[in-house]
């Protein structure tokens, strides 16, 4: 139930199609006029394992624990604020699309109440909001949260035909249009940030607004008045003047350049996305738990500290993988979408579900946020609502497989036929993934497998075939065929400890990853470790062993094992000095993932498979 559906897209490429036990090489032309991949419905996805847990925990122990009327509600009724910002909208949008996920009668109920309470608000010229009448529009984030509250009510619309919502979006909506048309020389936040950082979150509320009143008004300001297409931004590394260098500013308006993109082609609306892709694959603007940025902007030093990875930028940074991965069509996108999840993301949220961070470091100890209103927990608990869309995609030819987790997708192939996959897998701790295909009756269709670059090959054991296909990694594997009730595929990925080589900060050190996992060291965990300096152990990386069960962080976790020297030991000659157990990135109490090492250049030590070299061969 994506609002947008039709696109155009860009490059060409070979991708490897294995029908039948053969290999054939088949050039795929990307051009504009094709469509994108489509999301599976919400509603027809079921997700397990620790995904799935993360969904359950984040509703369970966040959502209906918070005290929604007095955070959250009371501001909008008061409307006495000079400045501030709640992020009421975005908390309705994560409830509404939990709500069509799960179907818990308990969120539905949940979301009719909060908009009923916004709808009461609402004054005569279309204003909700907290501002108190002479700071409204042009007080710092008044139009960000106006914004976001138009995105959540038209996706109410979307989902569920909610009329009150969508006369309630067009009046707010229409109430900014005719106050900034009325002053367009008005700057909101008085010129302290950038107009588009001010604004977050406008251009893609009026895009879907656009679609779901089918009034093209609203698109129109976005590219007449906010002239979406013009937008041509750079890459400003650091945090300093207008914060131009702001991650989830800059990706969250580059995604609304895509979704218009696909309704009026136009070169120019994909700079952004392609300036922000060289910076992360090419200039060293994600980190190894792929993170990117300090204090919410763009930065290159590959330092991890207190101000790493926020929460907002890595949730944006996973919706626009999704998006680019939908147009592009490339496996890359996925394997960064996972790398992501699984560490920035769910590092940002305790394991029991309630608190949320700001920022989820690497080097150092991690903080809770203190409130459950403002930006990142609002942004977390919308990026959890939306990971269901991103397991598997509908295909003009069938469907790709993006994300490995248990549980089941239900799909309408190309014949018009419904069918469901279902996964059973323990992945990320184990490689084995088996596909099972039900169907009503045998169909022809394509299947799509995102085969990781962290291993060289993969294998997969297809119904009536004796021997497996090897596959190769860092692409889809592809099969087309006729498939019947019952079938079933086997994918086995390879997947073993890697020492992964540190750069720039990190040179000489080096981080240990399982597949997409990253490990990290608590000091809560090891009593010897109290007053030691971290970045001062030297691991033995011969000593390296795992990984093994381990439920410290989530049920059904991994750890592994490694003996290390203390500070100023005399290695690799002397004894080692402690016996250290690395857990999972997302451990709460983590303070350290990379490790200085007797030999940096270890032969057996491995780059970044994420890190795509230039043509000069540079990073």
């Amino acid at each position: 139930m994506d609002p947008f559906k039709s696109g155009n897209l860009e490059p060409r490429r070979t991708v490897c199609i294995f029908a039948c036990g053969v290999l054939w090489l088949v050039a795929v032309t990307v051009a504009s006029g094709e469509t994108p991949w489509r999301q599976v419905p919400l509603q027809d996805v079921q997700i397990k394992g620790e995904m799935g847990r993360r969904i359950d925990v984040t509703i369970e122990n966040n959502i209906l624990q918070i005290d929604i009327s007095r955070d959250f509600l009371a501001p909008f009724q008061s409307r006495n604020q000079k400045g501030g910002y709640v992020g009421l909208g975005k908390l309705l949008d994560s409830i509404v699309r939990l709500a069509v996920h799960t179907g818990d009668p308990r969120l539905r109920e949940l979301k009719d109440q909060i908009i009923r309470e916004i709808l009461a608000t609402q004054e005569e010229d279309g204003y909700i909001g907290i501002m108190e009448p002479s700071s409204r529009m042009w007080s710092l984030w008044d139009i960000h949260e106006m914004s976001y509250l138009v995105y959540a009510l038209a996706t109410d619309h979307h989902f569920f035909g909610t009329e009150d919502s969508l006369q309630a979006a067009r009046r707010l909506a229409d109430y900014i249009i005719s106050n900034w048309e009325a002053h367009p020389d008005n700057q909101p936040g008085g010129g302290s940030i950038t107009v588009y950082m001010a604004v977050t979150g406008l251009e893609n509320a009026f895009l879907l607004l656009s679609e779901e009143a089918n009034d093209s008004r609203y698109k129109d300001f976005v590219v007449n008045f906010r002239k979406l297409p013009e937008w041509q931004a750079r890459i400003v590394v650091g945090r300093h003047g207008q914060i131009e260098g702001h991650i989830y500013a800059y990706l969250c308006r580059s995604i609304a350049q895509l979704r218009l993109d696909d309704q009026q082609f136009d070169p120019r609306l994909w700079q952004a996305s392609r300036q922000a892709l060289d910076f992360l694959l090419h200039r060293e603007g994600m980190v190894i738990t792929g993170e990117c940025g300090d204090h919410e902007c763009w930065h290159d030093s590959q330092s991890g500290t207190i101000n790493l990875g926020e929460t907002c930028a890595t949730a944006y940074l996973i919706r626009w993988l999704d998006e680019l991965l939908r147009r592009e069509k490339k496996s890359l996108y996925g394997d960064i979408m996972e790398r992501v999840i699984y560490n920035g993301l769910f590092a940002a949220q305790s394991p029991d579900g309630r608190r949320i961070r700001y920022y989820p470091p690497f080097d150092g100890p991690r903080s809770y946020f203190s409130s459950d209103t403002y930006c990142c927990p609002n942004n977390y608990r919308r990026i959890v609502a939306e990971l269901a869309g991103m397991v598997g995609y509908q295909t003009e030819q069938g469907v790709a497989i993006n994300l490995y987790t248990a549980g089941q997708l239900k799909l309408r192939l190309p014949g018009g036929q419904v069918a469901t996959i279902t996964q059973r897998t323990d992945y990320p701790h184990d490689g084995v993934i088996t596909l099972t295909v039900s169907l009503a009756q045998p169909e022809a269709f394509e299947l799509r497998l995102r085969i990781p670059r962290y291993c060289e090959e993969a294998s997969v054991k297809l119904p009536d075939q004796s021997e497996a296909v090897v596959v190769k990694g860092g692409d889809w594997a592809i099969f087309s065929r006729t498939w019947k009730d019952g079938d079933e595929v086997v994918l086995t990925i390879p997947m073993k400890l890697r020492l992964v080589r540190g750069r720039r900060a990190q040179s000489g050190r080096v981080a240990v990853m399982y597949g997409p996992l990253v490990f990290c060291l608590s000091r809560q965990a090891h009593a010897d470790l109290k007053d030691v300096d971290l970045r001062l152990i030297t691991l033995n990386p011969e000593t390296l062993e795992g990984p093994f069960r381990d439920e410290a962080v989530h049920p059904g976790g991994l750890a592994c094992r490694v003996k290390a020297w203390a500070p100023g030991a005399w290695y690799p000659h002397a004894p080692t000095n402690y016996t250290l157990k690395l857990t999972e990135f997302a451990d709460p109490t983590g303070e350290a993932t990379y490790f200085h090492v007797p030999n940096p250049y270890d032969p057996a030590f491995v780059e970044d498979e994420l890190i795509v070299p230039t043509k000069d061969g540079s990073p």
